[in-house]
């Protein structure tokens, strides 16, 4: 079965409550339709009832059956004031609250965190710290996770070929911590899209085949990881011909039982990983679908401010089927 047939087959008809505050872009519009028409998703869209109608209107699409919330006359306003102020212990008074919560990111994180909706999707037209900053602040990390991540999900060949690739979108330089939870997070994540995880910590050396301070983190790292997950296959450090080609695997790392078979790759740090995944996109061809965050208590999904109709459509899709992974 197709990738995202298999995503569909999981979420529809069950009514899925996603937000997506930017609801007058035609990009979100015409996903949203489509998710609707589907049975996919049940779409919320934050603003002016009057504005988003004109805005369909202008795509053809008709607002009768969306659900559209305008935090200028939303009936839970003092209720969610009164719990944000409370989220943040004490780093807003109820006034500033007032005025943050008038932010559209800030409003549909809310709506998400009381359980009006169950994700978020936005970032075609705000930054990816406009969308993640309020979901750190409101949602915040699951136990156990200190920090965000950004999962690629890479997809050659009518899926034929399937990876994931982390972190490429949020932590510059994360710790060997950050890195070994970064690994397991990844692994939850490849179930997610029935991929094995065979998971593999991404170096320059292999089995200490260069000594380094980067390559000691990378090592450490593997270690956590396994006492972190010991039910998943991890392994490091690993290079990626290692870790990706049997015969280069058979030659460095013989005994492991990753290296030759990785079908998750965790960069060492931020840099490698957004230029990994660039060229596994530009060179080899992949479709690159995300960033995926991981480790959220609630799914909150970053578009690409350069995404089109059908990245809205998929990674709503995407979000929707994250809202099931614990339950």
């Amino acid at each position: 079965m197709e990738l995202f047939d298999s995503l569909k087959f999981k979420i529809v008809r069950r009514n899925i409550k996603i937000v997506f505050p930017e609801a007058t872009d035609p990009r979100i519009l015409g996903a949203a339709a489509r998710l609707k028409a589907e049975e996919l998703v049940e779409p919320v869209l934050i603003g002016s009832k009057e504005e988003i109608t004109k805005a369909a209107a202008a795509r053809g699409i008709t607002t009768e059956n969306f659900e559209i919330i305008d935090p200028d006359n939303f009936d839970r306003w003092d209720e969610m004031v009164e719990s944000f102020v409370e989220r943040r212990k004490g780093k807003a008074t109820k006034e500033q609250a007032e005025k943050i919560l008038k932010d559209v990111n800030y409003f549909g994180t809310m709506l998400t965190y009381m359980g009006i909706t169950e994700g978020m999707v936005s970032g075609a037209i705000h930054s990816t710290g406009d969308t993640v900053r309020p979901a750190l602040q409101i949602i915040k990390t699951k136990p156990g996770v200190s920090r965000t991540s950004g999962a690629f999900l890479m997809v050659r060949g009518r899926d034929q070929e399937k990876y994931l690739f982390s972190d490429c979108a949020i932590n510059v330089n994360p710790t060997a911590q950050e890195l070994a939870e970064i690994a397991v997070d990844s692994a939850k994540t490849a179930e997610l899209f029935d991929i094995e995880p065979k998971v593999a910590l991404l170096s320059f050396s292999t089995k200490g085949s260069a000594k380094a301070p980067e390559v000691d983190k990378v090592a450490e790292a593997t270690e956590i990881a396994r006492k972190l997950a010991p039910e998943y296959q991890i392994d490091g450090e690993l290079q990626f011909d290692a870790a990706y080609i049997s015969a280069v695997a058979q030659l460095k790392a013989p005994e492991s039982k990753v290296a030759g078979e990785a079908t998750v790759f965790v960069f060492p740090e931020l840099q490698s990983g957004n230029i990994g995944y660039k060229i596994a996109q530009r060179f080899g061809n992949f479709e690159a679908i995300g960033p995926i965050l991981q480790g959220l208590n609630k799914p909150v999904s970053d578009l690409s401010r350069g995404a089109n109709e059908e990245d809205v459509y998929k990674l709503s899709i995407i979000t929707a089927a994250q809202t099931l992974m614990e339950k």
